[in-house]
């Protein structure tokens, strides 16, 4: 598949070939899943937390004697069976994070590209410079080359003017093609990519040594 490079102006000054080996073929959504499932496990907080029988106030003294008196025998008041007692296997701090093998990491992004670039959402752009820092003329640029509503920006080296441009731009995100991830361009509408970004994701995602996850 072949598509048009533009300028900040939207005009044409090439065109880039995505090529069959690394973007062609069936999107592979349950690799997407997989990896926005773990993304999204890691962030979780994990703070949660119930009180065993040792974290519940009371005494640990014997409420009665063992026998003779016709009641259940029972060790403390802080006993589980008891209301107000500790929780048994309630919920500890802990961890959610995961870890995936990394051809499924790549096969992720690739479907996940794929499936834009099927859709007709990637727009294929020369640089994402800007000569002064303007979040009016950032927008301008974005306005020109067809971005409307949520889009992800990525390009090989971030340009320190255009990040400050772009950041308080609500739905537009702009992050380096060394640390996109499948879920970034699942969750947007929209992708652009400069032709140093292309190459990188290219290179990266078309080792010759890479097995095809689930073929």
């Amino acid at each position: 598949m072949t598509i048009d490079v533009v300028n900040a102006e939207n005009k044409k000054v090439g065109a880039v070939e995505f090529k069959d080996d690394v973007f062609g073929g069936r999107v592979k959504t349950d690799l997407i899943h997989e990896s926005v499932v773990r993304l999204n496990a890691a962030e979780r907080r994990g703070t949660h937390k119930t009180k065993n029988r040792a974290n519940v106030s009371g005494s640990g003294k014997k409420p009665w004697r063992q026998k003779g008196t016709g009641r259940a025998r029972v060790g403390e008041i802080r006993n589980p069976l008891w209301r107000g007692g500790g929780t048994v296997f309630g919920p500890q701090p802990r961890s959610y994070e995961y870890q995936i093998p990394k051809k499924v990491e790549k096969g992720a992004l690739r479907a996940a590209l794929m499936e834009k670039l099927q859709a007709g959402l990637v727009i294929v752009v020369d640089a994402l410079t800007a000569s002064a820092v303007k979040t009016k003329a950032a927008a301008g640029v974005l306005k020109a080359i067809g971005v409307t509503g949520k889009a992800l920006l990525i390009d090989a080296q971030l340009d320190e003017k255009f990040v400050l441009s772009v950041r308080n731009l609500a739905g537009v995100t702009l992050v380096q093609s060394n640390r996109v991830t499948a879920r970034d361009i699942a969750n947007t509408k929209q992708v652009v990519l400069t032709t140093a970004a292309l190459e990188k994701l290219e290179a990266a995602l078309s080792e010759r040594t890479r097995e095809r996850v689930n073929a």
